[in-house]
Protein backbone atom coordinates (compact mmCIF):
# COMPACT_ATOMS: atom_id res chain seq x y z
CA UNK A 1 0.00 0.00 0.00
CA UNK A 2 1.25 3.79 -0.82
CA UNK A 3 0.84 6.12 1.43
CA UNK A 4 0.82 9.50 0.54
CA UNK A 5 2.61 12.20 2.33
CA UNK A 6 1.51 15.88 2.53
CA UNK A 7 4.80 17.81 0.13
CA UNK A 8 7.23 19.65 3.33
CA UNK A 9 8.02 22.78 3.21
CA UNK A 10 9.83 24.46 -0.16
CA UNK A 11 12.14 27.07 -0.22
CA UNK A 12 11.59 30.21 -2.57
CA UNK A 13 14.80 31.65 -4.26
CA UNK A 14 14.39 35.10 -6.33
CA UNK A 15 16.68 37.09 -8.17
CA UNK A 16 15.72 40.77 -8.73
CA UNK A 17 18.11 42.78 -10.79
CA UNK A 18 18.88 46.52 -9.68
CA UNK A 19 20.58 49.67 -10.66
CA UNK A 20 20.92 51.06 -6.79
CA UNK A 21 19.58 50.25 -3.42
CA UNK A 22 16.64 52.55 -4.18
CA UNK A 23 15.78 51.21 -7.29
CA UNK A 24 16.47 47.29 -5.44
CA UNK A 25 13.50 48.91 -2.35
CA UNK A 26 10.96 50.34 -4.67
CA UNK A 27 10.87 46.65 -6.36
CA UNK A 28 10.95 44.39 -3.20
CA UNK A 29 8.58 46.69 -0.98
CA UNK A 30 5.29 45.18 -2.47
CA UNK A 31 6.46 41.86 -2.10
CA UNK A 32 7.48 42.67 1.68
CA UNK A 33 4.11 44.15 2.08
CA UNK A 34 2.26 41.38 0.83
CA UNK A 35 4.51 38.81 3.26
CA UNK A 36 3.49 41.01 6.50
CA UNK A 37 -0.17 41.12 5.56
CA UNK A 38 -0.06 37.09 5.62
CA UNK A 39 1.73 37.07 8.79
CA UNK A 40 5.12 35.86 8.01
CA UNK A 41 8.24 37.28 9.68
CA UNK A 42 10.12 39.54 7.63
CA UNK A 43 13.60 39.19 7.92
CA UNK A 44 16.65 41.61 6.33
CA UNK A 45 19.80 40.45 5.38
CA UNK A 46 20.53 43.96 3.32
CA UNK A 47 23.87 47.15 3.83
CA UNK A 48 22.79 49.33 7.03
CA UNK A 49 21.84 51.78 4.22
CA UNK A 50 19.62 49.38 2.59
CA UNK A 51 17.93 48.47 6.24
CA UNK A 52 17.36 51.88 6.55
CA UNK A 53 14.87 52.24 3.51
CA UNK A 54 12.93 49.09 4.15
CA UNK A 55 12.16 49.79 7.48
CA UNK A 56 11.22 53.27 6.48
CA UNK A 57 8.53 52.15 4.19
CA UNK A 58 7.70 49.05 5.78
CA UNK A 59 7.14 50.48 9.34
CA UNK A 60 6.46 47.12 10.95
CA UNK A 61 7.64 45.27 13.99
CA UNK A 62 7.76 42.00 12.72
CA UNK A 63 10.60 43.27 10.39
CA UNK A 64 13.88 41.77 12.10
CA UNK A 65 17.58 41.48 11.14
CA UNK A 66 19.66 38.52 10.46
CA UNK A 67 22.69 38.10 12.75
CA UNK A 68 25.65 40.38 10.82
CA UNK A 69 28.43 37.34 11.26
CA UNK A 70 32.07 37.43 11.95
CA UNK A 71 34.51 37.97 9.05
CA UNK A 72 35.97 34.56 9.43
CA UNK A 73 32.74 33.21 8.71
CA UNK A 74 31.81 35.83 5.98
CA UNK A 75 34.29 34.46 3.93
CA UNK A 76 33.43 31.05 3.54
CA UNK A 77 29.79 31.25 1.42
CA UNK A 78 29.17 27.85 2.94
CA UNK A 79 29.51 28.65 6.80
CA UNK A 80 27.54 31.56 5.90
CA UNK A 81 24.62 29.37 4.32
CA UNK A 82 24.79 27.17 7.20
CA UNK A 83 24.20 29.99 9.88
CA UNK A 84 21.01 31.11 7.96
CA UNK A 85 19.77 27.80 8.20
CA UNK A 86 20.18 28.04 11.36
CA UNK A 87 18.07 31.17 12.29
CA UNK A 88 15.98 30.77 9.90
CA UNK A 89 14.63 27.05 10.83
CA UNK A 90 14.47 29.01 14.43
CA UNK A 91 12.45 31.55 13.25
CA UNK A 92 10.05 28.98 11.02
CA UNK A 93 9.58 26.85 14.27
CA UNK A 94 6.62 28.97 15.03
CA UNK A 95 4.98 27.40 12.22
CA UNK A 96 5.13 30.76 10.03
CA UNK A 97 6.21 31.67 7.23
CA UNK A 98 9.96 33.46 6.35
CA UNK A 99 10.34 36.35 3.86
CA UNK A 100 14.08 37.14 3.82
CA UNK A 101 15.07 40.63 1.62
CA UNK A 102 18.84 39.85 0.90
CA UNK A 103 21.62 41.75 -1.10
CA UNK A 104 24.97 41.60 -2.64
CA UNK A 105 27.96 43.37 -0.86
CA UNK A 106 30.69 44.24 -3.13
CA UNK A 107 33.06 43.92 -0.23
CA UNK A 108 32.87 40.17 -0.34
CA UNK A 109 33.85 39.51 -4.26
CA UNK A 110 36.80 38.45 -3.27
CA UNK A 111 39.36 38.79 -6.69
CA UNK A 112 37.02 37.40 -8.79
CA UNK A 113 33.56 37.24 -7.71
CA UNK A 114 33.29 33.32 -6.98
CA UNK A 115 31.96 33.81 -3.23
CA UNK A 116 28.47 34.46 -4.47
CA UNK A 117 28.27 31.59 -6.53
CA UNK A 118 28.96 29.57 -3.56
CA UNK A 119 26.97 31.08 -0.87
CA UNK A 120 24.05 30.78 -3.35
CA UNK A 121 24.53 27.14 -4.19
CA UNK A 122 25.20 26.62 -0.47
CA UNK A 123 21.72 27.94 0.61
CA UNK A 124 19.40 26.18 -2.14
CA UNK A 125 20.77 23.48 -0.39
CA UNK A 126 20.70 24.60 3.39
CA UNK A 127 17.35 26.32 2.91
CA UNK A 128 16.21 23.56 0.67
CA UNK A 129 13.44 21.84 3.19
CA UNK A 130 12.41 25.51 5.00
CA UNK A 131 9.21 27.43 4.47
CA UNK A 132 11.65 30.22 3.45
CA UNK A 133 10.70 32.58 0.78
CA UNK A 134 14.21 34.74 -0.14
CA UNK A 135 14.29 37.39 -2.16
CA UNK A 136 18.33 38.16 -3.57
CA UNK A 137 18.85 41.82 -4.90
CA UNK A 138 22.27 42.20 -7.48
CA UNK A 139 23.36 45.08 -9.73
CA UNK A 140 22.89 44.65 -12.79
CA UNK A 141 25.80 45.64 -14.08
CA UNK A 142 28.27 43.84 -11.15
CA UNK A 143 31.87 44.15 -11.24
CA UNK A 144 33.00 40.81 -11.98
CA UNK A 145 30.54 39.28 -14.26
CA UNK A 146 30.98 36.00 -12.15
CA UNK A 147 28.49 37.43 -9.82
CA UNK A 148 26.16 38.20 -12.61
CA UNK A 149 25.70 34.53 -14.39
CA UNK A 150 26.51 32.67 -11.14
CA UNK A 151 23.55 34.69 -9.30
CA UNK A 152 21.31 34.26 -12.70
CA UNK A 153 22.72 30.36 -12.41
CA UNK A 154 21.78 29.79 -8.88
CA UNK A 155 17.48 31.81 -8.55
CA UNK A 156 14.94 29.65 -9.40
CA UNK A 157 13.22 32.52 -9.76
CA UNK A 158 13.24 36.15 -11.34
CA UNK A 159 10.92 39.32 -9.99
CA UNK A 160 9.81 40.68 -13.09
CA UNK A 161 6.91 42.82 -13.08
CA UNK A 162 6.36 42.67 -9.23
CA UNK A 163 5.50 38.78 -9.53
CA UNK A 164 8.63 35.87 -9.06
CA UNK A 165 8.34 34.11 -11.99
CA UNK A 166 10.54 30.43 -13.82
CA UNK A 167 14.17 31.19 -14.32
CA UNK A 168 14.77 28.96 -17.72
CA UNK A 169 19.01 29.83 -16.56
CA UNK A 170 18.47 28.16 -13.20
CA UNK A 171 20.78 25.27 -12.44
CA UNK A 172 21.01 22.86 -9.15
CA UNK A 173 23.71 23.51 -7.37
CA UNK A 174 25.77 19.84 -8.53
CA UNK A 175 26.03 21.60 -11.87
CA UNK A 176 26.74 25.02 -10.47
CA UNK A 177 30.14 23.85 -8.83
CA UNK A 178 30.76 21.11 -11.36
CA UNK A 179 33.33 23.48 -12.79
CA UNK A 180 34.47 26.20 -9.92
CA UNK A 181 36.33 25.15 -7.11
CA UNK A 182 35.66 26.26 -3.90
CA UNK A 183 38.29 28.79 -3.08
CA UNK A 184 40.67 27.55 -0.10
CA UNK A 185 41.15 29.96 3.01
CA UNK A 186 43.23 32.58 3.80
CA UNK A 187 47.02 30.98 4.12
CA UNK A 188 47.51 31.53 8.34
CA UNK A 189 51.76 30.04 7.89
CA UNK A 190 53.17 27.27 9.94
CA UNK A 191 50.99 25.41 12.34
CA UNK A 192 51.42 25.58 15.89
CA UNK A 193 50.51 21.57 15.87
CA UNK A 194 50.83 19.64 12.95
CA UNK A 195 50.12 15.26 12.97
CA UNK A 196 49.51 12.69 11.37
CA UNK A 197 47.67 9.92 12.27
CA UNK A 198 45.04 6.77 10.86
CA UNK A 199 42.61 5.15 11.87
CA UNK A 200 43.86 3.83 14.55
CA UNK A 201 45.20 6.83 16.10
CA UNK A 202 41.96 9.33 16.25
CA UNK A 203 42.96 9.61 20.05
CA UNK A 204 45.72 11.69 19.92
CA UNK A 205 43.70 14.11 17.69
CA UNK A 206 41.42 14.48 20.41
CA UNK A 207 44.22 14.84 23.05
CA UNK A 208 46.10 17.55 20.93
CA UNK A 209 42.54 19.93 20.52
CA UNK A 210 41.97 18.99 24.46
CA UNK A 211 45.25 20.69 24.98
CA UNK A 212 44.87 23.42 22.71
CA UNK A 213 41.37 24.20 24.32
CA UNK A 214 42.95 23.95 27.85
CA UNK A 215 45.84 26.55 26.98
CA UNK A 216 43.25 29.06 24.89
CA UNK A 217 40.89 31.33 26.04
CA UNK A 218 37.53 29.68 24.88
CA UNK A 219 35.30 28.55 27.32
CA UNK A 220 34.59 25.08 28.51
CA UNK A 221 31.34 24.25 26.27
CA UNK A 222 33.28 26.09 23.26
CA UNK A 223 36.12 23.76 23.87
CA UNK A 224 33.97 20.87 24.53
CA UNK A 225 32.38 21.98 21.16
CA UNK A 226 35.76 22.36 18.87
CA UNK A 227 36.96 18.65 20.35
CA UNK A 228 33.66 17.04 19.12
CA UNK A 229 33.70 18.49 15.83
CA UNK A 230 36.99 17.94 15.27
CA UNK A 231 36.72 14.59 15.64
CA UNK A 232 33.66 13.98 13.93
CA UNK A 233 35.87 15.32 10.84
CA UNK A 234 38.97 13.48 11.71
CA UNK A 235 36.97 10.38 11.97
CA UNK A 236 35.53 11.13 8.28
CA UNK A 237 38.90 12.20 6.94
CA UNK A 238 39.65 8.12 7.79
CA UNK A 239 36.84 6.49 7.35
CA UNK A 240 36.01 8.20 3.83
CA UNK A 241 38.94 9.81 2.68
CA UNK A 242 42.73 7.78 3.07
CA UNK A 243 44.10 5.56 5.46
CA UNK A 244 46.61 8.75 7.05
CA UNK A 245 45.30 12.01 7.50
CA UNK A 246 46.78 15.46 8.90
CA UNK A 247 46.15 17.72 11.23
CA UNK A 248 46.93 21.16 11.86
CA UNK A 249 46.05 23.66 14.37
CA UNK A 250 46.92 27.37 15.02
CA UNK A 251 46.47 29.00 18.40
CA UNK A 252 45.38 32.79 18.04
CA UNK A 253 43.71 35.09 20.98
CA UNK A 254 40.43 34.36 21.67
CA UNK A 255 40.19 31.56 18.86
CA UNK A 256 41.82 28.11 17.78
CA UNK A 257 41.91 27.19 13.90
CA UNK A 258 41.99 23.27 13.19
CA UNK A 259 42.22 21.66 9.44
CA UNK A 260 41.82 18.47 8.39
CA UNK A 261 43.81 16.69 4.94
CA UNK A 262 43.33 13.97 3.48
CA UNK A 263 43.74 12.31 0.11
CA UNK A 264 40.15 11.69 -1.01
CA UNK A 265 38.23 12.80 -3.95
CA UNK A 266 35.15 14.98 -2.27
CA UNK A 267 32.34 14.62 -5.56
CA UNK A 268 31.10 18.20 -4.15
CA UNK A 269 32.62 20.33 -0.88
CA UNK A 270 28.85 21.32 -0.03
CA UNK A 271 28.46 18.99 2.40
CA UNK A 272 26.72 18.81 6.28
CA UNK A 273 24.38 21.50 5.06
CA UNK A 274 20.77 19.97 6.08
CA UNK A 275 20.01 17.83 8.61
CA UNK A 276 20.26 14.30 8.08
CA UNK A 277 17.16 12.04 8.33
CA UNK A 278 16.35 10.11 11.58
CA UNK A 279 17.06 6.67 9.63
CA UNK A 280 20.05 7.84 8.36
CA UNK A 281 23.17 5.96 10.08
CA UNK A 282 25.77 8.02 8.21
CA UNK A 283 26.89 10.94 7.35
CA UNK A 284 25.99 12.79 10.35
CA UNK A 285 29.60 13.98 10.74
CA UNK A 286 29.84 17.52 8.76
CA UNK A 287 26.78 18.79 9.92
CA UNK A 288 27.08 18.01 13.52
CA UNK A 289 30.67 19.62 13.67
CA UNK A 290 28.50 22.73 11.36
CA UNK A 291 26.23 23.06 14.05
CA UNK A 292 29.48 23.06 16.80
CA UNK A 293 31.87 26.08 14.62
CA UNK A 294 31.49 29.80 14.17
CA UNK A 295 32.99 28.45 10.76
CA UNK A 296 33.67 25.41 8.93
CA UNK A 297 34.69 25.53 5.43
CA UNK A 298 35.61 22.24 2.63
CA UNK A 299 37.67 22.35 -0.36
CA UNK A 300 39.14 20.59 -2.21
CA UNK A 301 42.70 20.37 -4.96
CA UNK A 302 44.77 17.77 -6.24
CA UNK A 303 45.75 16.52 -2.84
CA UNK A 304 42.56 15.58 -1.92
CA UNK A 305 39.90 17.09 1.05
CA UNK A 306 40.13 19.83 2.96
CA UNK A 307 38.53 21.70 6.15
CA UNK A 308 39.02 23.90 8.12
CA UNK A 309 37.39 24.66 11.69
CA UNK A 310 37.51 27.90 13.41
CA UNK A 311 35.84 28.12 17.57
CA UNK A 312 36.24 32.02 18.63
CA UNK A 313 35.96 32.68 22.63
Amino acid sequence: MRVNEAPGPRFVHGLVSHDGPADFVARVVPLATAALARGDQVALAVSPATEQLLRTRLADDRVTSLTALAPAARGSGQTVAAWRARELRALCSENRQVFVLAEHDSALDGPDGSYWTELEAALNISLGGLAVTQVCGYPEIPLHQVVGDAALANHPLLLRGGELTHNPDHRGPAQVMANLPVAPPEVLGPPDVFLRYNTFELSRVRDAIEVAVRGSELERTRGEDLVLAVNEIATNAVEHGSTQAELLLWSRPYELVCELHDEGRLALPLIGLTPPHPSQARGRGTWIARQLCDALHVWRDSGGTHVRLLARA
